[in-house]
């Protein structure tokens, strides 16, 4: 059976929005301590005079800030996600940014430039407060210089988001719309991943253009466009794999991955239901004719070893509303749900509600694969 991964694994949980934890990643620390490292030399040549020891709370303050404004990113892409129905798992802080993984694929077009496109919304809205702000402010301050610092910063969020190559915003915006022209979402994904290659290219054809030019910020630039741009490649092979994992073989029907499903009383041996199943599934029916569930194999064998003539129902996987597919099902559709649900083997009916066969997740995994 697949595990769910455990929120600990994301990171500390800070709190929840709408029942979404918030995690703050180890490598956050890594990357608000390497800004307040380079803003605060930064603080002293925009605001002479400043003592080393204000000059350094003044750089904590905009990690601190820059982390909020980049939660408040993610929170844009999460609010979409969840007004359009598809749940969010959790919401990662980390080094360079954040990420809001959402558990189920927009399955349209306009929905997946939504999601993409509310959170370079939100840090132009945030840039936009924090800039009026600073006009407002009387200038020269250090106050004044924080507030226009945070409002730069959320205009360079929305910026680079919107460059167009996944992972970033911008390349599932290019993806949304190559969607909806082909009408086909790999051909989306292949084109947006063409384009994330294409920015880490420029960004570090950018950073060797500072070097050579000798720069005051060459080094700086340098190392965060050299790992912006690893982050940015990494991002994008991923979507690649992911599409590749979620794309249904082309000719393949649902009907050629089951396998043959066999009813058996809930009460019969364990021993003896193993025997039977002969590779089948096994579909275990009480007296009343509620089904207790499917037979576990792993957890069967290891009952009929301490005890061969226990009921069967004792090794009984539950069935589940999400473990049930519908035997004309759409293939990505399927490939969704097995990819997001915590079971290995799922219960496949016809129109009228009969089992219709059984379908393993390996099984599934495999005719990818080989379909790839």
């Amino acid at each position: 059976m697949a595990a769910r991964i455990s929120e600990k694994e994301g990171g500390l949980l800070l709190f929840r929005v709408a029942g979404i934890p918030v995690l703050l990643a180890p490598s956050w620390w890594i990357g608000s301590a390497i800004v307040v490292a380079f803003y605060a030399p930064l603080v002293d040549e925009l605001a002479p005079g400043t003592s080393p020891g204000l000059g350094l709370l003044v750089a904590a303050l905009f990690a601190v800030f820059l982390g909020l404004s980049v939660l408040a990113h993610e929170l844009g892409h999460c609010v979409a996600a969840l007004r359009l129905g598809l749940p969010v798992r959790r919401l990662r802080l980390y080094l360079l940014g954040g990420l809001s993984e959402i558990m189920r694929t927009p399955g349209k077009p306009s929905h997946e430039g939504v999601v993409a496109g509310a959170g370079p919304v939100v840090s132009v809205v945030l840039a936009v407060v924090f800039g009026v702000a600073g006009f407002a402010m009387e200038p020269g301050g250090l106050v004044w210089l924080l507030v226009f610092q945070i409002a730069g910063a959320n205009l360079v969020v929305a910026v680079f988001n919107l460059l167009p190559g996944l992972p970033l915003d911008g390349g599932r915006i290019v993806r949304a719309g190559v969607w909806a022209v082909t009408g086909h979402r790999a051909t989306g994904t292949r084109v947006a991943v063409v384009g994330g290659f294409l920015v880490a290219i420029a960004l570090v054809a950018w950073a060797l253009y500072g070097v050579a030019a000798g720069v005051d910020d060459r080094w700086l630039r340098f190392g965060v466009c050299v790992l912006t741009a690893w982050v940015v490649v990494a991002g994008a092979r991923g979507e690649l794999a992911n599409e590749r994992r979620r794309t249904w073989p082309a000719g393949l029907t649902l009907s050629d991955l089951i396998r043959p499903v066999l009813q058996l009383p809930a009460e019969s041996p364990v021993a003896h239901a193993l025997s039977t199943s002969a590779g089948r599934g096994v579909v275990l029916v009480r007296a009343d004719g509620v089904a207790a569930g499917l037979l576990d194999t792993e957890a069967a064998q290891r009952l009929a070893a301490a005890s061969p003539h226990a009921p069967a129902e004792q090794a009984a996987e539950p069935i589940l509303p999400e473990t049930v597919l519908l035997v004309d099902e759409p293939g990505e559709e399927i490939v969704e749900r097995v990819q997001h649900t915590a079971a290995w083997q799922f219960l496949v009916v016809d129109m009228e509600g009969r089992p219709a066969g059984v379908l393993r997740r390996e099984d599934l995994r495999a005719a990818i694969e080989k379909g790839v």
